[in-house]
């Protein structure tokens, strides 16, 4: 009777181990599909353009967001407000030059999700690492992930101060008698993320 209790026992625990143990999709960004918008600004203007994303995964359990990761490729930076082909292309390749984002050397930047926390309806905050440059340092920010079984759509602007990942380039900061000159140490990722089918 003993040996039948004991046996019972180990099946009921071995039914809710199993019950909550989580299931974790990792689910393909359709790289192609989603977008990574940036913003630049000086003391009384902006510039801003894309840059696409090279691949990345997002984690679901259950319905819910729990980790990720995505890789952008630094080397696709594109400015889309400048109207001459000849200005674009000059402003483009001074952000992959060493003055910002050095692509030569550095050709990816990562943003691994450390943390989600789910608020009301799609609505998380997050905390992950963001490397630029090979430096890594944690960001944190809002997210609307919208999952349907293992499919999603997320979105997220991030804002972070570029003078962290060593882009020191006429930051007021560092150098000093600019003027208008000044490029403002922060820059503004819009992300628009969709799961690969």
């Amino acid at each position: 009777m003993k040996k039948i209790i004991l046996s019972l026992a180990l099946s009921i625990l071995t039914l809710i181990s199993f019950a909550t143990k989580p299931h974790t999709d990792n689910v393909r960004v359709d790289a192609k599909s989603s977008t990574v918008k940036w913003i630049g600004s000086k003391v009384a203007s902006a510039h801003e353009g894309t840059i696409n994303i090279l691949k990345g995964t997002l984690n679901i359990d259950h319905g819910t967001l729990v980790g990720g990761q995505f890789s952008i490729d630094m080397n696709s930076i594109k400015n889309t407000d400048i109207e001459s082909e000849e200005y674009s292309a000059k402003l483009e390749g001074h952000l992959k030059d060493e003055d910002f984002f050095n692509v030569e050397e550095f050709p990816t930047a990562t943003i691994t999700i450390i943390k989600a926390v789910k608020g009301t309806e799609n609505n998380y905050s997050i905390i992950a690492n963001l490397t630029i440059k090979g430096i890594t340092h944690p960001i944190t920010f809002d997210a609307n992930v919208n999952v349907n079984g293992i499919n999603f759509l997320a979105t997220a602007k991030i804002k972070i101060d570029r003078t962290k990942w060593g882009i020191e380039y006429k930051s007021g900061n560092f150098f000093k008698d600019l003027g208008d000159n000044i490029i403002l140490d922060e820059i503004e990722f819009d992300i628009f993320l969709l799961s690969a089918k």
